[in-house]
């Protein structure tokens, strides 16, 4: 099968990725196997193909945005009901141990022996993928393969980072970057009643913001037009993140969304944590975000911005990631 593989980590201009001829993977217990339809490219991508992210394994197969068809099923697959042909999507988290203290009580995203699609395990830049049942999620209706994709961890993972920053009913929510995941995470914030505000550097994106429906748009670096009740930060800049506490009202969360940032200028207690403000990171998800997040996604038709991709163009995708060159989400097609 064709893949792409993480060869030598670095700038996107030295080609960390080479395109493989790969075997077809067989499903192992508990596993199912998807012939892949659409894979979203991620900014976890980019971390794991630049060295941010330091790789798991040698040659890894990136890409945890996947929509695909069952076409073969492994032993002791315990899910019910799935059978060939069904579409699944697979996410970021692979597996976890399920014993630990932290699964126990419902943290399983904070596993000590948790691991990845396209991190741990080969991910979606390949026209097959293996997958534990168990951890696949049902898609909604209504919406094409390629729209898909991105609600498997930018949709997924953004949802949990609102969810971290604790916006109150009707409250004043800023979100900083508008990629991917943000474009999705306003439009869940705008239908429960949330006025968002988008700070990026991006004219494109600002746009797109508006016509989702935020209150106003502004530079990254900018303040709002009123104080915040929740933030969450979605570009992977660590210089942004005294400038959001500086945005919050007194009470007021900041939402740190990503496996990545750049590291933080010091904090001044008095401007940016006094009054009770706090500052949250997030970790991967759990399993029941996903399951409430596609439930949104079924109820609420979400406008799910695609740049297509071929699967033999996986390369130039990331790399116009890396240039904010691209509108809401990148999706490879095989």
């Amino acid at each position: 099968m064709r893949a792409w593989q993480v060869v030598t980590p670095g700038p996107m201009g030295t080609g960390p990725l080479r395109a493989v001829e790969l075997p077809l993977p067989e499903p192992g217990p508990g596993q199912v196997r998807l012939r892949v339809d659409a894979c979203g490219v991620c900014r976890t991508d980019l971390h794991l193909a630049e060295g941010d992210l330091v790789p798991r394994r040698p040659h890894t197969v990136p890409g945890h945005e996947v929509v695909g068809r069952v076409d073969a099923i492994g032993p002791e697959v315990g899910a019910p009901g799935v059978r060939l042909g069904d579409r699944l999507g697979v996410a970021w988290l692979a597996s976890t141990d399920g014993t630990c203290i932290y699964c126990a009580r419902g943290a399983e995203n904070l596993c000590p022996a948790s691991t990845y699609t396209g991190w741990d395990v080969d991910g979606g830049y390949a026209e097959y993928v293996c997958v534990r049942a168990d951890y696949a999620y049902r898609l909604p209706a209504g919406y094409s393969d390629a729209e898909l994709a991105p609600l498997l961890c930018a949709g997924i993972v953004g949802y949990r980072a609102l969810r971290r920053a604790k916006l109150p009913p009707g409250g004043r929510l800023g979100i900083y970057g508008f990629g991917a995941s943000a474009h999705l995470a306003a439009q869940v914030a705008i239908t429960q009643g949330a006025r968002v505000h988008v700070l990026t550097r991006s004219a494109r994106a600002q746009a797109l913001a508006l016509e989702l429906g935020a209150a106003s748009v502004n530079g990254a670096y900018d303040a709002p037009p009123e104080p915040l009740d929740a933030a969450v930060l979605f570009a992977p800049v660590g210089d942004l993140v005294p400038v959001a506490l500086a945005a919050l009202d007194r009470g007021g969360t900041l939402s740190v969304a990503g496996i990545h940032l750049s590291d933080i200028p010091p904090l001044v207690y008095a401007d940016h944590l006094f009054q009770e403000r706090d500052l949250r990171s997030t970790t991967a998800n759990i399993r029941s975000d996903g399951v409430e997040f596609l439930a949104i996604a079924a109820e609420h038709r979400l406008a799910v911005t695609v740049s297509p991709y071929p699967l033999a163009a996986a390369d130039r995708a990331l790399a116009d990631l890396a240039a904010d060159r691209v509108t809401g989400a990148a999706v490879l097609l095989p």
